[in-house]
């Protein structure tokens, strides 16, 4: 279970079945603003169980949990998503994060993406 804040437990819930062609069309930046808060909420739940890899990364605690609730609420104003939209949307991206084992070709990218302290 994620244990930032209970909007990223979506990502540790199996994902929502929704068909491909129902997947929203998003621009670039709203495709890497999904893959961050995904990856994001991965490491953040690596460290919380101690992952070397996840802990070399800035403590994810706080300004992990402020990204992500910014990008959800971003996605579902600009994609006009309601919760169990933005749900799966988010729940797609770890997932594929997880199979390709992207996590941390992504992550150097997003960590500067984090709110400053």
């Amino acid at each position: 279970m994620i244990r930032i804040l209970a909007p990223l437990a979506i990502l540790a819930a199996p994902a929502v079945a929704i068909a491909q062609d129902a997947a929203p069309q998003m621009s670039l930046e709203q495709r890497m603003l999904a893959r961050c808060a995904a990856a994001i909420a991965i490491t953040a739940e690596g460290q919380a169980n101690g992952n070397t890899e996840a802990l070399a990364y800035p403590d994810m605690t706080e300004r992990g949990r402020e990204f992500f609730v910014r990008a959800g609420a971003r996605l579902m104003d600009e994609l006009q998503l309601d919760r169990d939209g933005v749900s799966a949307l988010l729940s797609r991206e770890a997932q594929a994060l997880w199979d390709d084992g992207t996590i941390q070709k992504v992550m150097p990218v997003c960590v500067p993406l984090l709110p400053s302290d």
